[in-house]
């Protein structure tokens, strides 16, 4: 074989490997490989919502030690990202500890610190397993079987949203609201050939998990959905006291404390006159 052919093939089964098994969720359960192994993981450990906690860490060393043999710190990254309600609308984890907070997600405490077990909502992915619903592989060592994917009673592909980059190509799906895609569902069950309109009457937006508005009008949302691609706006909630302006909601992922600096460096390049302080705040009750 030519150089050129062997490069063609090399790339071709790196970029498939990277979009079916690393980067890209799959359609039918809306799990990336690393989220689906510790959701397994756990439910395989007993750590069910009904019951105790244990350390990240156990976890941790359960997936990358029968499912998972990459780094640690990506897989308790993945597992932190699941366990934050302002990261998921319907988070897959219950943790207790330190997990980060809206302001910089990535001030979790170490793994050796943290407790988690399932949340009820990863029933939803989970109660089917054991009844023929799932196709099985061997692990990485054809020690255990592993599920392929996970029986999902629910669209969860559209319910937490997603994001991820692969080789040639990206994903990045909002979370929407369980009782509008439920709606939706039931109707597009009931007539395969409900058209993108009526889809639309049951899920009309995004359903982000800060408490922010989305602005963008109706008819570009339809786009948005029929098409695949396109973005939407979002903007705080305020109320006006006297004379403040009290943001209540911030936007989804966005900083609390870099709107602050923001709004700091615009004050001092005497571009809001009529602002004289900006300050910050929220506590524990009230992020």
């Amino acid at each position: 074989r030519s150089v050129a052919e062997f490069t063609e093939q090399a790339y071709l089964n790196y970029a498939m490997y990277v979009i079916m098994d690393r980067a890209l969720p799959h359609i039918s359960d809306g799990l990336k490989p690393v989220q689906r192994r510790i959701v397994y993981a756990m439910s395989e450990l007993g750590l069910k919502s009904s019951g105790k906690p244990k350390k990240s860490a156990r976890t941790v060393g359960d997936v990358l030690g029968k499912y998972h043999p990459h780094g640690d710190l990506a897989c308790y990254e993945a597992m932190v990202l699941m366990a934050q309600p302002f990261s998921y609308r319907y988070p897959l984890i219950e943790g207790q500890g330190n997990w980060g907070s809206p302001d910089d997600p990535k001030s979790f405490a170490a793994m050796r610190y943290t407790e988690a077990k399932l949340s009820a909502y990863s029933e939803l992915l989970l109660s089917e397993l054991g009844q023929g619903t799932s196709e099985w592989q061997d692990n990485f060592d054809g020690s255990l079987k592993e599920p392929i994917t996970l029986p999902a009673r629910v669209p969860n592909i559209l319910l937490n949203g997603t994001t991820g980059i692969a080789v040639g190509m990206a994903t990045d799906i909002p979370p929407h609201n369980l009782r509008e895609v439920v709606k939706g569902t039931i109707a597009l069950i009931r007539n395969p050939q409900t058209s993108d309109e009526k889809l639309a009457e049951y899920i009309p937006a995004p359903d982000l998990p800060t408490k922010a508005e989305i602005i963008t009008p109706p008819e570009e949302l339809l786009k948005i959905q029929t098409t695949g691609r396109g973005s939407y706006r979002m903007r705080a909630v305020y109320t006006i006291e006297k004379n403040e302006i009290v943001i209540t909601e911030l936007p989804y992922q966005v900083s609390g404390s870099k709107v602050i600096t923001q709004i700091a460096d615009q004050m001092q390049a005497k571009k809001l006159p009529l602002v004289v302080d900006v300050r910050d705040e929220s506590d524990h009750e009230n992020p």
